[in-house]
């Protein structure tokens, strides 16, 4: 096995830099494994039984120069890379705190604005809850192929990264940025700036900024995404907020609402829901209730008042 791994890093190696490894990296697997059940109102099953998985690959070594190159990839059963069967996320990089990370992502990777851009409240709106795909958040490009560099650290409690995305639908590359200052207890802001090219003849431009403040217990969060497309009426914001309070190191309450609007659109849709966590060693019972009102951005269409409840308990080992 040993061998194997030194096998394997030093070829790794050699493809992006003219040096060696030196030393046998290392290898570890760790994984995640949930059993849950579910409700959604707009579904005829009722109360759904189910189980989520995942187990992640990750090997690392030091070259002769000082450079950390890591490989990573993920098995899942629900994978969205469906070409490669239970083949999910994975990525190569190579860097060190001098010079920073260069990362290329084959699947599953974010780009360096998209990466903050969940909600405040935990991406509610992102569980089966009727958005089409036209109404749910828009980001800037990501995809397959997308290369990140997280920069140096410059300042205490700053971290820096940029992105770029290869080319669209307009035969054109996307780039990204994204920063986040944590250099003040308790507070966390970000900010990020991203661009995408995902249809012909079409640009769009998307800017989010979050902000988390931690006082004893209680945290409160907010964040804004908001993008503008050359065709106006795909112009959209999503904004959220959400308060937390950890009741014990093990026990933790929270609630949130996130509300998305669209430009020429009736109503804004609107989710909000509560979660509460119990946490013991590797092992994490979760509920979580939300309800969302007007998901076709409309007050009066067929099934736009939803409800979603989950029971789920999930392992990491």
């Amino acid at each position: 096995m040993n061998n194997f791994k030194k096998i394997g890093l030093t070829a790794l190696a050699g493809s992006l830099v003219a040096t060696s490894v030196a030393y046998a990296g290392a290898l570890e697997a760790t994984g995640s494994a949930e059993m849950k059940m579910t409700n959604n109102s707009q579904s005829a099953a009722g109360k759904t039984i189910g189980m989520g998985n995942s187990i992640y690959f990750k090997g690392s070594g030091e070259t002769d120069g000082g450079l950390n190159v890591a490989l990573s990839f993920e098995l899942d059963q629900g994978a969205a890379d469906g070409a490669a069967g239970v083949y999910d996320n994975h990525s190569v990089s190579v860097g060190n705190d001098t010079l920073g990370t260069l990362k290329v992502h084959g699947h599953g990777g974010s780009n360096s604005a998209a990466a903050l851009d969940s909600t405040a409240a935990g991406d509610f709106w992102d569980n089966t809850l009727g958005l089409s795909k036209a109404n749910k958040p828009q980001s800037s490009a990501s995809g397959n192929g997308l290369v990140v560099y997280s920069l140096p650290t410059m300042a205490e409690g700053l971290s820096v990264g940029a992105s770029y995305a290869s080319a669209g639908e307009n035969n054109e590359g996307s780039t990204a940025v994204g920063l986040t200052y944590a250099g003040i207890d308790g507070l966390s802001v970000s900010y990020g700036s991203g661009e995408t090219s995902d249809v012909a003849n079409e640009d769009g431009d998307q800017e989010i900024m979050k902000i988390s403040y931690v006082y004893g217990s209680v945290t409160l969060s907010a964040s804004d995404n908001d993008f503008n497309h050359t065709t106006s009426t795909k112009d959209q914001e999503v904004r959220s907020y959400a308060v937390s309070y950890s009741v014990t190191d093990q026990i933790s309450l929270s609630y949130g609402e996130e509300t998305i609007e669209k430009q020429g659109k009736i109503s804004d849709i609107d989710v909000s829901g509560a979660t509460a966590s119990y946490t013991s060693g590797g092992m994490t019972l979760g509920l979580t209730s939300i309800s969302a009102k007007n998901v076709d951005h409309t007050t009066d269409g067929a099934n736009n008042d939803n409800e979603f409840w989950k029971v789920s308990l999930s392992f990491a080992f």
